[in-house]
Order: structure tokens, then C-alpha cells, then sequence
């Protein structure tokens, strides 16, 4: 059933995967180049692989299961693109080629929360089919 929240909370996961990235700058240069997800291939394809994983989950809405797997590692992925940008920002202890951070290095969190949120509808959903089972 798509009119479930955990498919807004995944659709909008997919939307500030795939479209955010494009509007928020990742970090600020010393040379003052701005750098967006899109300008580096690892950040872009996992930003991208985050939406592919919500757009697939919102309609594995029959199988709760797999769709719950799935939600589980968009959250294990966006940890990873967590992961990269805290090395990144915290390159080396002196001067880094990172000067300023952008806004758009909070993406991944805000993804996570929202992931949270609807692997825990999806956990409810999950328990009321099983009670409702229970009294057949």
C-alpha cells in the first residue's frame, strides 16, 4: 500500500538524495571553489545509490521484510557517506583542502532520521499483521 507514511518518509529520503544534492554545497575550497556532490563520482554515486535504495523499498510495500532490510542498509549507507565526509572535513591536522563546510555534509543525517522513521512504521506495520493473524 503506497498511502502508508513510510512511503513520504522514504520519498522524501529520495528527494534529498537525488535533488538536494544539486542546491547544497558539500564544502568550501581554500581557493574558494564551491564543491557540490556532483563534482566528485563517489559522493555523487552514493547520494544516488540512497535514492535508488528508498524509490526501490517504496514499492517493496508487500513484502515488509525486504522492504525493512532495504531501509536498514540506506541507513548503513548513508553512515558510509557520513563517514567520508567526516574524513574529508577532517583531513589533516594542519590546513585542509577543505576551508569552509557546506550544509550539504548534514544530508546524510537528516536521510537517517527520515530512515529511521520509516523502518519504524514499517516495524508496526509488520506487528499488526502478525496480531491481526493471531486472532484468525
Amino acid at each position: 500500500m503506497l498511502q502508508r507514511i513510510q512511503t513520504v518518509y522514504l520519498l522524501v529520503t529520495a528527494g534529498i538524495s537525488a535533488g538536494l544534492i544539486f542546491v547544497f554545497n558539500l564544502w568550501t575550497t581554500n581557493t574558494n571553489e564551491i564543491v557540490f556532490a556532483k563534482d566528485d563520482m563517489l559522493y555523487f554515486g552514493l547520494f544516488l545509490g540512497s535514492a535508488v535504495l528508498s524509490l526501490i523499498s517504496i514499492f517493496m510495500f508487500k513484502n515488509r521484510q525486504l522492504q525493512f532490510v532495504l531501509g536498514r542498509l540506506n541507513i548503513i549507507l548513508n553512515f558510509i557517506l557520513l563517514g567520508f565526509f567526516v574524513y574529508q572535513s577532517l583531513n589533516l591536522s594542519g590546513e585542509t583542502a577543505v576551508s569552509e563546510k557546506g550544509i550539504g555534509m548534514l544530508l546524510p543525517l537528516v536521510s537517517i532520521v527520515l530512515l529511521a522513521l520509516a523502518n519504524k512504521a514499517i516495524k508496526k506495520d509488520e506487528d499488526l499483521v502478525k496480531s491481526v493473524d493471531r486472532l484468525r
